[in-house]
């Protein structure tokens, strides 16, 4: 496991450095040992950790051979199980409840995408999040309200929280691709046409995919579309890196 620094500095609008908590989780670098180009941030769902995740790297991997693919355990022990972690509690579910979550972890989450590309010496461009479930939500919160736009947003099986500030606080509009299984019993699909709704009216790129016979979890189709949209976000030739020239 590797154990993620806090950051040097935070903005003015984050917690005091001893505030965030230390992040820890698997990451994958370039195989090649070189410079990683790129970072793709994987955040798990609630009462999972780093290691639900890390495994997409051998399939992204293909796509992005010069990438760097970090997992981060979520900075809260679930409080659902004797296991796992969270980004916020689920013990009440309501929306409020959902909303005031996201709130207190994004400037968590806000703190690790600047010190890793700090550390990395990329820029936003540079930066992809995917998210699962819980993830997601965090993902679809975090990244439209960063004022430089991200590379992308990939959200599995998931929602977006707080959807009425959206229009209100959105500073940036990377593109998202959203996919959710159509027999999903953890977050309804429906969420998803909800998100996909709301996050195009705020002038967002959107693809959305639902999956059939799939519940909450991926699929091959999941993974394949993933891929595709990180190399198209990232501007790779997929038939470049494939014949090794890359």
């Amino acid at each position: 496991m590797s154990k993620f620094k806090k950051p040097a500095k935070l903005a003015s609008d984050l917690p005091k450095e001893e505030e965030i908590p230390h992040l820890t989780g698997p990451m994958v670098l370039p195989l090649d040992g070189s410079k990683p180009e790129q970072v793709v941030l994987l955040l798990h769902g609630v009462g999972a950790d780093g290691d639900d995740l890390i495994n997409l790297a051998t399939y992204f991997g293909r796509v992005l051979p010069k990438a760097v693919f970090i997992a981060p355990n979520a900075p809260f022990r679930f409080d659902g199980g004797p296991s796992g972690f969270q980004w916020f509690s689920i013990a009440d579910p309501s929306k409020e409840k959902k909303l005031e979550g996201v709130k207190m972890a994004a400037p968590i989450l806000n703190a690790l995408i600047d010190h890793l590309l700090a550390e990395l010496g990329l820029d936003e461009s540079k930066m992809a999040l995917v998210g699962f479930s819980q993830g997601t939500m965090m993902a679809l919160h975090v990244g439209p309200r960063r004022v430089k736009p991200l590379a992308g947003i990939i959200g599995y099986s998931g929602a977006l929280v707080g959807s009425e500030l959206l229009a209100s606080e959105i500073k940036s509009k990377p593109p998202v691709l959203l996919m959710h299984g159509d027999t999903d019993p953890v977050v309804p699909p429906d969420l998803m046409y909800h998100a996909e709704d709301t996050l195009k009216e705020a002038g967002v790129p959107v693809a959305a995919y639902l999956c059939p016979n799939l519940g909450h979890g991926l699929d091959d189709m999941c993974i394949q579309l993933g891929m595709e949209f990180l190399a198209e976000m990232f501007d790779v030739d997929v038939l470049e890196v494939a014949g090794g020239k890359s």
